[in-house]
């Protein structure tokens, strides 16, 4: 191999180096996100009632985006991932690769999750019990019917991701982005549970409904369309009503400092001040 092949590929092996960690820490956050949410769910339900569930997904997401958001920018969740590259705050190339991992994630945390339940005194079983699949009309845990389900999806999916893209703007606080990302992520389980068990995430639904099958599996198009539907709304009120100043990508938001945040803001402001003149 010659010094010029060499030099050529070292940055494609960084460059796909870089691209591996995006992927794991999506895999990792998402694994959690579903370990603790669903796990809290199916394993301690009757004891903590919905409250505590939504404590548990809102927890869990708070804790991932300040552990794999510098990395990923921790998405765990396809509908974040549309948002944001509708909106400018991630490669396209990532994409696919992103919603990928986050879905293996899910599987690979409602898996766990099962097997831990089978433990308990007289087993456990997916297919009969759910294990906290999200669905409507039967499968809805108060009933709700297909239009009030997809239609809290949707709203409910559009509230999280406009969270995510307000709380990663230029102009935002430092540090604060996975306080109200989590926050808001609770707040959506409040009013979701009794009507769809709460998605927002194709992922999340994707993971229990493997192994629950039948009723969860035939009614996941919802809780895939819905909240992608959400997301891309959420991206196109940012990008109308919001006006970033600066477009920078989640993980970078994330990573900031608060000088660093004031020089962008200022950056932008001298831009746009020159384009005026």
């Amino acid at each position: 191999m010659s010094a010029a092949s060499t030099v050529k590929s070292a940055p494609a092996r960084a460059g796909s180096e870089e691209a591996l960690r995006k992927y794991v820490a999506e895999l990792v956050g998402t694994f959690v996100l579903v370990l603790g949410g669903v796990g809290a769910a199916v394993l301690a339900g009757e004891r903590i009632g919905f409250l505590g569930v939504s404590l548990a997904f809102g927890l869990s997401l708070l804790a991932m985006v300040y552990t794999v958001g510098p990395i990923s920018g921790c998405h765990v969740n396809p509908a974040v991932t549309l948002g944001l590259l509708l909106s400018g705050k991630m490669e396209s190339r990532h994409a696919l690769g992103y919603v990928v991992a986050q879905c293996v994630g899910a599987i690979a945390a409602a898996g766990v999750v099962l097997l831990i339940a089978r433990g308990a005194p007289g087993g456990y079983s997916a297919a009969v019990e759910g294990l906290a699949s999200n669905g409507f009309g039967a499968a809805s845990p108060e009933g709700y019917g297909v239009g009030s389900a997809f239609l809290t999806e949707v709203v409910l999916t559009f509230l999280l991701v406009l969270t995510v893209l307000g709380a990663t703007d230029a102009r935002s606080p430092v540090g604060f982005a996975g306080l109200a990302i989590g926050l808001m992520l609770a707040l959506i389980h409040l009013v979701g549970i009794p009507v769809t068990n709460t998605s927002v995430n194709p992922a999340r639904s994707l993971g229990p409904a493997v192994f629950a099958g039948g009723l969860a599996l035939s009614q996941l198009w919802l809780f895939i369309v819905a909240p992608l539907l959400g997301g891309a709304t959420a991206a196109a009120v940012y990008r109308t009503a919001f006006r970033p100043v600066a477009p920078i990508t989640a993980t970078t938001a994330e990573r900031a400092t608060e000088r660093e945040r004031l020089e962008r803001i200022q950056g932008q402001e001298r831009a746009d001040s020159q384009a005026r003149t």
